[in-house]
């Protein structure tokens, strides 16, 4: 009963609260309310236009110069994602009007698979290369059962692999180049260094890469995507007068 009437005191207090005209006060020069208002008036924005592709946006400026603003901003904010803002509006607001994301089917880098797991991920998620190819060769020929073959010193492992009807003791290959998939396709997807793992898992192998560049091919991804902007837009009037900055 006491809870009941405690609930009921409090629900007719917030009544009475919210009945109650704004209290506005100045505090060091700053202006505060006890209310949330929502103001009358206020500059209508549009919604972003939300793509999976450079050229859509692209297509986007030349086809709709009409509606941008005085100034824009094209920011690359990530090789996965761009946006096209607005400058400052009157106040101090930007207006989002484009948002690209690229889709990219992802390589788990420093998780291990399985022989066959593997195989099928390097041909999906990588542009083919010398040490892709390498990389393919070890990994689809290595012996299973050869634990005791396996040799790691921490920096190169040795491995057996069949070659023909043969067995042939191979160094596994470290550091490898390798070019994945995971930025936008109008753009040259960056290469990167990777070290080669393997391990054995009760008598089958198991393969992993490990990213050893430091993410520093995410910044040449978006260099790439800033000179692929700067390309196509270069004799669109917006980039040529100044009124839209390229950011990456």
């Amino acid at each position: 009963m006491f809870e009941e009437l405690k609930d009921a005191f409090v629900y007719v207090a917030k009544l009475k609260e919210e009945s109650m005209d704004p209290i506005v006060k100045t505090i060091d020069g700053k202006t505060y309310c006890n209310k949330s208002l929502v103001r009358y008036g206020k500059e209508d924005l549009a919604d972003p236009i939300r793509v999976n592709t450079l050229s859509a946006l692209v297509d986007y400026i030349k086809g709709m110069p009409e509606e941008l603003r005085d100034k824009m901003i094209l920011h690359i904010v990530s090789p996965k994602e761009v946006k096209l803002y607005s400058g400052l509006l009157e106040e101090k607001h930007r207006e989002t009007l484009f948002e690209c994301e690229a889709i990219v089917n992802e390589f788990h880098f420093d998780k291990y698979y399985d022989q066959e797991r593997f195989l099928i991920e390097l041909q999906a998620n990588f542009v083919t290369s010398e040490d892709l190819e390498t990389i393919m060769k070890v990994s689809g020929n290595i012996q299973a059962g050869t634990t005791a073959s396996y040799s790691d010193d921490g920096v190169s492992q040795k491995t057996t692999i069949k070659s023909g009807v043969q067995r042939a003791d191979v160094i596994v290959p470290n550091p490898v180049k390798l070019v994945p998939y995971r930025t936008f396709s109008e753009v040259e997807q960056p290469s990167s260094l990777y070290v080669f793992r393997i391990r054995d898992d009760g008598g089958e192998p198991m393969f992993k890469l490990v990213e050893a560049d430091n993410g520093l091919w995410k910044n040449a991804a978006m260099k790439k995507i800033k000179e692929y902007f700067e390309y196509e837009l270069a004799e669109v009037s917006i980039l040529k007068e100044g009124r839209l900055t390229i950011i990456a």
